[in-house]
């Protein structure tokens, strides 16, 4: 099954991936069945949300910058990755770099078609395989975020691109008072637009029952994580699951465009792991709140240790950077510098600050602001 929705589409609010709960079936190895959808919600004039969902490429754009330029942003770069070889066709092979090469040329041509007066989030997973043990490559630019719930956990694996997260990372606010902050709209990475246009990633071993969700904030600004569980926990049929995760932004206000991308893994091979549904969760998420990260520490050469995830598993090592095969050895997602957030309809254009960094290592630092986006 493959779905491609660029958004912008003013005659209909709510596009959902009709092939959606079919399995991606290969000959052998991980099974995948997805289900997908995207809703204008209920502020906004135009969707500016675009995804994907094609083994093994599931990831969701939202774009920034109004006048139908953040729907510009966001659809090109979801035609951009759609369109590398190495992320169609069911293809298992895809490193960092294949991946961080494509988002570069994205940036490129969104630059190129909205003169660099627009920009887009971007957020996914690739579902790749190292000396035939599965993986998910997870990347992220921005605040839209990728999960996964597994044995009965639900962890948040991206990091945002943004004011706030830095707030959270600090020490200096929780996650329930970043909800609610008056800057929390506005984002430290995105594609075409500003100077930081990198991407971080994680390399998170499949298990069997992996549920994954891949969405903007039009959904995480309306759910809190302990909602977002128990909805991902209960039902499980991945497209009842999105729409269920859908409507229950829109009842919440839907101030803003929600897609969202839901699938399991199965049939992971190896020591089978524990069924990801009907688990209880070992977080304690009580109303979406946790408390703050400690603040990060200090960088060590290229790579960068970050705040810990919420999971009670210590911290795993990271990925190599980009260049470099990811290890196969991971217990678990390696965090990166990596977080965001979502472009907001503004018609005033990002300021430009200095050349993106050629390095194609892990960035530690956010950067400057891009956006501030108003859901009034």
């Amino acid at each position: 099954m493959s779905a491609a929705a660029p958004g912008g589409n003013d005659s209909q609010d709510r596009v959902t991936d009709h092939g959606a709960g079919a399995p991606l079936r290969r000959d052998a190895g991980v099974q995948l069945v997805v289900g997908a959808g995207t809703d204008r919600g209920l502020r906004r004039e135009l969707n500016e949300d675009s995804y994907l969902a094609a083994d093994p490429l599931f990831a969701v754009a939202d774009g920034m910058g109004g006048h139908e330029a953040g729907e510009v942003a966001s659809g090109e770069c979801i035609r951009t990755l759609g369109q590398q070889r190495v992320l169609t066709q069911g293809s298992r092979v895809a490193t960092a770099s294949d991946l961080q090469a494509a988002l570069r040329q994205a940036d490129a041509r969104i630059r190129e078609l909205t003169d660099a007066r627009a920009g887009t989030t971007v957020t996914g997973v690739v579902l790749v395989e190292e000396r035939d043990v599965p993986y998910w490559l997870v990347f992220n630019v921005g605040d839209s975020r990728t999960y996964r719930l597994s044995q009965g956990a639900l962890e948040q694996i991206s990091v945002d691109h943004s004011e706030v997260q830095e707030l959270v990372d600090g020490g200096y606010i929780t996650r329930g008072q970043a909800l609610v902050h008056p800057r929390r709209h506005v984002v430290t990475r995105a594609l075409g637009a500003g100077s930081d246009t990198e991407a971080d990633y994680w390399l998170v071993p499949v298990k069997e029952g992996d549920r994954i969700l891949v969405c903007s904030d039009g959904l995480t600004g309306e759910l809190s994580d302990s909602q977002i569980h128990g909805i991902m926990s209960t039902l499980p049929k991945p497209q009842d699951a999105v729409d269920a995760l859908i409507q229950s932004a829109l009842r919440a206000g839907g101030r803003d465009n929600i897609t969202a991308i839901v699938l399991d893994a199965s049939n992971v091979g190896g020591p089978e792991g524990d069924e990801t549904m009907d688990k209880p969760s070992q977080r304690n998420d009580a109303e979406g709140d946790t408390l703050p990260r400690p603040p990060r520490p200090e960088p060590q050469g290229r790579l960068a240790d970050t705040a810990q995830k919420a999971a009670p598993e210590a911290p795993a090592p990271q990925i190599p950077a980009p260049e470099t095969d990811p290890e196969t050895d991971a217990a678990d997602a390696a965090p990166t510098d990596a977080p965001t957030d979502d472009a907001p309809e503004t018609d005033e254009a990002p300021a430009e600050t200095a050349a993106a960094p050629e390095t194609t290592g892990v960035q530690e630092t956010a950067g400057t602001p891009l956006h501030e986006e108003n859901h009034g």
